[in-house]
């Protein structure tokens, strides 16, 4: 089997936008990855969410890969971005939206 930095980069490698996170983009299961989880749905990006509770290795690994002590993660075009907070402020700045659209990723909503 593949180790923890090995199937972190390979998500990374393989989707535009990866968001390391506590549950699913379905069911978040910690405030701070709801809070990511409604910017990107608001923004009608396409991503992939790793839910970290499901694999130990992972958890720890994200934190080691990125250097970063807290989930959520997010990742744009293998670009490290940040956390909720960071996140959030971009978002609310209306960073986020160019930041994505220089990395090539399309935004549905307005």
């Amino acid at each position: 089997m593949a180790s923890a930095f090995d199937r972190i980069k390979s998500d990374i490698d393989a989707n535009d936008i990866v968001l390391f996170m506590k549950g699913t983009p379905g069911m978040p299961q910690c405030g701070f990855s709801a809070t990511v989880v409604h910017i990107l749905d608001h923004m009608g990006v396409k991503y992939k969410g790793v839910n970290v509770l499901a694999d130990p290795e992972i958890r720890q690994g994200i934190k080691d890969f990125s250097n970063w002590p807290t989930i959520p993660q997010l990742y744009v075009k293998g670009e490290f971005v940040g956390g909720c907070d960071i996140i959030r402020e971009m978002f609310e700045s209306g960073e986020l939206r160019p930041f994505m659209e220089e990395k090539g990723i399309k935004a549905e909503a307005p």
